[in-house]
Protein backbone atom coordinates (compact mmCIF):
# COMPACT_ATOMS: atom_id res chain seq x y z
CA UNK A 1 0.00 0.00 0.00
CA UNK A 2 1.36 3.55 -0.82
CA UNK A 3 1.70 5.74 1.91
CA UNK A 4 0.74 9.39 1.46
CA UNK A 5 2.03 12.13 0.11
CA UNK A 6 2.23 15.25 2.62
CA UNK A 7 0.58 18.09 0.99
CA UNK A 8 3.00 20.39 0.03
CA UNK A 9 2.37 23.21 2.91
CA UNK A 10 2.32 20.03 5.41
CA UNK A 11 6.33 19.60 3.97
CA UNK A 12 7.26 23.50 4.52
CA UNK A 13 5.92 23.83 7.90
CA UNK A 14 7.94 20.26 9.08
CA UNK A 15 10.79 22.13 7.22
CA UNK A 16 10.97 25.36 9.00
CA UNK A 17 9.50 23.69 12.45
CA UNK A 18 12.51 21.66 12.46
CA UNK A 19 14.36 24.40 11.70
CA UNK A 20 13.24 26.83 14.59
CA UNK A 21 13.10 24.34 16.80
CA UNK A 22 16.76 23.09 16.15
CA UNK A 23 17.95 26.93 16.65
CA UNK A 24 18.69 27.49 12.98
CA UNK A 25 15.86 30.09 12.91
CA UNK A 26 16.54 31.70 16.72
CA UNK A 27 14.18 32.87 18.63
CA UNK A 28 13.16 36.38 17.51
CA UNK A 29 14.75 36.15 13.88
CA UNK A 30 12.71 37.14 11.32
CA UNK A 31 11.34 34.41 8.64
CA UNK A 32 11.91 34.82 4.88
CA UNK A 33 9.51 36.91 3.20
CA UNK A 34 6.58 35.04 1.31
CA UNK A 35 8.57 35.68 -1.96
CA UNK A 36 11.66 33.89 -0.67
CA UNK A 37 9.66 30.67 0.78
CA UNK A 38 7.92 30.66 -2.39
CA UNK A 39 11.66 30.15 -4.66
CA UNK A 40 12.80 28.15 -1.73
CA UNK A 41 10.13 25.31 -2.06
CA UNK A 42 8.84 26.31 -5.49
CA UNK A 43 5.21 26.58 -4.19
CA UNK A 44 2.72 29.16 -5.16
CA UNK A 45 1.78 32.13 -2.29
CA UNK A 46 -1.08 30.65 -1.41
CA UNK A 47 0.92 27.27 -0.11
CA UNK A 48 3.20 29.21 1.65
CA UNK A 49 0.85 31.32 3.19
CA UNK A 50 -0.96 28.04 4.77
CA UNK A 51 2.40 26.45 5.87
CA UNK A 52 2.65 30.08 7.94
CA UNK A 53 -0.88 29.82 9.20
CA UNK A 54 0.13 26.49 10.31
CA UNK A 55 3.12 27.32 12.07
CA UNK A 56 1.33 29.84 13.87
CA UNK A 57 -1.38 27.86 14.77
CA UNK A 58 1.52 25.74 16.21
CA UNK A 59 2.64 28.76 18.40
CA UNK A 60 6.06 28.59 16.47
CA UNK A 61 5.69 31.91 15.00
CA UNK A 62 3.89 35.04 15.46
CA UNK A 63 2.47 36.86 12.66
CA UNK A 64 0.81 40.69 12.90
CA UNK A 65 -1.13 42.53 10.01
CA UNK A 66 -0.58 45.87 9.44
CA UNK A 67 -3.73 46.84 10.57
CA UNK A 68 -6.18 44.71 12.09
CA UNK A 69 -8.22 44.51 15.50
CA UNK A 70 -8.16 42.64 18.52
CA UNK A 71 -10.33 41.38 21.02
CA UNK A 72 -9.24 42.78 24.87
CA UNK A 73 -10.56 41.01 28.54
CA UNK A 74 -9.31 43.34 31.21
CA UNK A 75 -6.96 45.05 29.14
CA UNK A 76 -4.98 41.84 27.81
CA UNK A 77 -5.19 41.21 24.19
CA UNK A 78 -6.49 38.03 23.31
CA UNK A 79 -4.67 37.79 19.59
CA UNK A 80 -3.12 34.37 20.40
CA UNK A 81 -3.43 32.12 17.15
CA UNK A 82 -4.55 28.89 19.53
CA UNK A 83 -7.87 31.03 20.42
CA UNK A 84 -9.09 32.85 23.35
CA UNK A 85 -9.02 29.76 25.70
CA UNK A 86 -5.31 29.31 25.33
CA UNK A 87 -4.46 33.14 26.08
CA UNK A 88 -7.20 33.48 29.05
CA UNK A 89 -5.26 30.64 30.23
CA UNK A 90 -1.89 31.85 29.56
CA UNK A 91 -2.39 34.92 31.22
CA UNK A 92 -3.88 33.31 34.44
CA UNK A 93 -7.53 34.38 33.58
CA UNK A 94 -10.04 32.09 35.28
CA UNK A 95 -12.76 31.83 33.37
CA UNK A 96 -14.70 28.37 32.52
CA UNK A 97 -15.45 27.97 29.05
CA UNK A 98 -18.69 25.27 28.18
CA UNK A 99 -19.98 23.99 25.26
CA UNK A 100 -23.82 24.45 24.93
CA UNK A 101 -24.04 22.99 20.82
CA UNK A 102 -21.50 20.72 18.48
CA UNK A 103 -23.12 19.81 15.59
CA UNK A 104 -23.39 19.54 11.86
CA UNK A 105 -26.16 21.02 10.23
CA UNK A 106 -27.59 24.18 8.23
CA UNK A 107 -28.20 27.41 9.18
CA UNK A 108 -30.61 29.15 6.10
CA UNK A 109 -30.65 32.73 7.54
CA UNK A 110 -26.83 32.58 7.64
CA UNK A 111 -26.82 30.92 4.27
CA UNK A 112 -28.84 33.83 2.73
CA UNK A 113 -27.02 36.81 4.81
CA UNK A 114 -23.81 35.04 3.24
CA UNK A 115 -25.14 34.22 -0.52
CA UNK A 116 -24.36 30.79 -0.30
CA UNK A 117 -26.58 28.08 -0.93
CA UNK A 118 -29.57 27.78 1.58
CA UNK A 119 -28.61 23.98 1.84
CA UNK A 120 -25.05 24.90 2.81
CA UNK A 121 -23.95 22.99 6.06
CA UNK A 122 -21.80 24.18 9.01
CA UNK A 123 -19.83 23.06 12.14
CA UNK A 124 -21.93 24.83 14.59
CA UNK A 125 -20.18 25.44 17.56
CA UNK A 126 -21.89 27.50 20.78
CA UNK A 127 -19.08 28.37 24.09
CA UNK A 128 -20.28 30.29 26.98
CA UNK A 129 -17.52 31.88 29.46
CA UNK A 130 -18.16 32.36 32.79
CA UNK A 131 -16.39 33.95 35.94
CA UNK A 132 -15.86 31.95 38.95
CA UNK A 133 -19.22 33.35 40.12
CA UNK A 134 -21.16 31.51 37.36
CA UNK A 135 -21.74 34.82 35.76
CA UNK A 136 -21.54 34.87 31.96
CA UNK A 137 -19.21 37.10 30.20
CA UNK A 138 -18.94 35.86 26.65
CA UNK A 139 -21.15 33.79 23.93
CA UNK A 140 -19.48 32.67 20.76
CA UNK A 141 -21.66 31.65 18.11
CA UNK A 142 -19.33 29.88 15.65
CA UNK A 143 -20.22 28.76 12.34
CA UNK A 144 -17.60 26.99 10.00
CA UNK A 145 -17.99 25.38 6.51
CA UNK A 146 -18.51 21.88 6.66
CA UNK A 147 -16.00 20.00 4.73
CA UNK A 148 -15.36 16.18 5.14
CA UNK A 149 -12.82 16.84 7.27
CA UNK A 150 -14.75 18.22 9.79
CA UNK A 151 -18.05 15.89 9.80
CA UNK A 152 -17.06 13.48 12.73
CA UNK A 153 -15.65 16.67 15.33
CA UNK A 154 -19.09 16.55 16.44
CA UNK A 155 -18.16 12.96 17.37
CA UNK A 156 -14.42 13.11 18.22
CA UNK A 157 -14.45 16.85 19.66
CA UNK A 158 -12.13 19.64 18.67
CA UNK A 159 -8.46 19.03 18.20
CA UNK A 160 -6.99 19.88 21.64
CA UNK A 161 -10.48 21.82 22.39
CA UNK A 162 -9.39 24.32 20.37
CA UNK A 163 -11.39 25.56 17.28
CA UNK A 164 -8.96 26.93 15.40
CA UNK A 165 -6.58 24.19 15.53
CA UNK A 166 -9.22 22.13 14.28
CA UNK A 167 -9.92 24.28 11.27
CA UNK A 168 -6.92 24.13 11.05
CA UNK A 169 -6.32 20.37 10.49
CA UNK A 170 -8.79 20.29 8.40
CA UNK A 171 -7.40 21.94 5.66
CA UNK A 172 -9.10 25.58 6.14
CA UNK A 173 -6.72 28.50 6.61
CA UNK A 174 -8.17 32.20 6.78
CA UNK A 175 -6.48 34.35 4.43
CA UNK A 176 -8.49 36.99 4.77
CA UNK A 177 -12.39 38.47 6.30
CA UNK A 178 -14.26 41.52 7.66
CA UNK A 179 -14.78 42.43 11.50
CA UNK A 180 -17.78 44.42 12.40
CA UNK A 181 -18.82 45.74 16.31
CA UNK A 182 -21.42 47.24 17.50
CA UNK A 183 -23.31 47.98 21.04
CA UNK A 184 -26.63 46.09 21.34
CA UNK A 185 -29.59 44.12 23.62
CA UNK A 186 -28.91 40.75 24.48
CA UNK A 187 -32.01 38.75 23.17
CA UNK A 188 -33.86 36.29 24.91
CA UNK A 189 -32.28 32.92 23.99
CA UNK A 190 -28.91 34.68 24.54
CA UNK A 191 -29.32 35.96 27.73
CA UNK A 192 -30.95 32.27 28.92
CA UNK A 193 -27.16 31.28 27.92
CA UNK A 194 -25.09 33.92 29.61
CA UNK A 195 -27.63 34.25 32.67
CA UNK A 196 -28.20 37.39 32.03
CA UNK A 197 -31.02 39.36 31.78
CA UNK A 198 -32.95 39.88 28.49
CA UNK A 199 -31.99 43.52 26.99
CA UNK A 200 -28.76 43.87 29.03
CA UNK A 201 -26.51 46.09 26.73
CA UNK A 202 -24.06 43.51 25.17
CA UNK A 203 -20.55 44.34 22.40
CA UNK A 204 -21.81 42.22 19.99
CA UNK A 205 -19.12 41.29 17.27
CA UNK A 206 -19.16 39.49 13.85
CA UNK A 207 -16.33 37.95 11.79
CA UNK A 208 -16.10 36.55 8.75
CA UNK A 209 -13.16 34.62 7.46
CA UNK A 210 -12.60 33.74 4.18
CA UNK A 211 -9.63 31.37 2.27
CA UNK A 212 -7.50 32.30 -0.43
CA UNK A 213 -10.20 31.35 -3.21
CA UNK A 214 -12.97 33.14 -0.96
CA UNK A 215 -14.39 30.66 0.50
CA UNK A 216 -16.25 30.64 3.81
CA UNK A 217 -14.02 29.40 6.58
CA UNK A 218 -15.76 30.50 9.66
CA UNK A 219 -18.53 33.21 10.24
CA UNK A 220 -19.01 33.97 14.28
CA UNK A 221 -20.88 35.93 16.24
CA UNK A 222 -19.71 36.73 20.07
CA UNK A 223 -21.65 38.85 22.72
CA UNK A 224 -18.91 40.29 25.44
CA UNK A 225 -19.97 42.01 28.38
CA UNK A 226 -18.57 45.32 27.92
CA UNK A 227 -17.47 45.53 31.90
CA UNK A 228 -14.75 43.09 30.71
CA UNK A 229 -14.21 43.22 27.13
CA UNK A 230 -13.60 45.72 23.92
CA UNK A 231 -12.39 46.01 21.01
CA UNK A 232 -8.51 47.30 20.10
CA UNK A 233 -7.62 48.51 16.70
CA UNK A 234 -3.99 48.33 15.77
CA UNK A 235 -2.40 50.10 12.37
Amino acid sequence: MTAAVPAKHQRIVATLAEEIRAGRLPEGSRLPGEHALTERFAVSRTTVRQALRALSEQGLIATRAGIGSVVTFDGAPLDDPRGWAAALAGRGIRLTTRTLRLEAGPDPALAARLGLDPAARFLHLDRVRTLPDGLGVSLELSRSRLVPELAEVPRTGLVEDSLRRTLTAAGLFEAGGRQSAEVAPLPAAEARSLGRAEGEVFLKVERTSRDAEERLVEHVTSWLAPEHFRLELTF
